[in-house]
């Protein structure tokens, strides 16, 4: 795909109010729901059409980093990605394009706090 075709689809993203875009073989697919629902169900039902697309979705976290690794996606554009989001993608060859480098450390700090009080509730069972 060529760098202008993959500038065309980043701004699409942001002007469209989507929050994810996949593009293969010429097909260009917008997708508008909250989380890793659209690339779950893709995986499961249209697993061929994530395999060597590329992505270009608005907030990239460790599942979604993980739905898309599994699925063949070969090319990343993240608005906003996850420290752990980037370290998979790059444990398994994908070096995403990224708008802004991180979720902010208040946020990450925040799911840590979260995962930990979690944690901490099973301890007591």
């Amino acid at each position: 795909m060529t760098t202008e075709k993959k500038q065309e689809i980043i701004n699409r993203l942001f002007a469209e109010q989507c929050s994810c875009i996949i593009c293969n073989n010429h097909e260009i697919r917008l997708f508008h729901e909250r989380g890793v629902k659209d690339i779950y169900r893709l995986l499961k039902e249209e697993p061929d059409f994530l395999n060597g697309s590329f992505i270009a979705d608005k907030v990239i976290g460790k599942a979604a980093a993980a739905l898309m690794i599994l699925g063949g996606v070969k090319e990343v554009f993240a608005g906003v990605i996850s420290r752990p989001a980037l370290s998979l993608f790059q444990s398994h060859g994908i070096e995403p394009e990224i708008q802004h480098r991180f979720l902010s450390q208040r946020r990450e700090e925040h799911h840590a706090g979260f995962w930990l009080r979690q944690e901490q509730c099973k301890r007591q069972d």
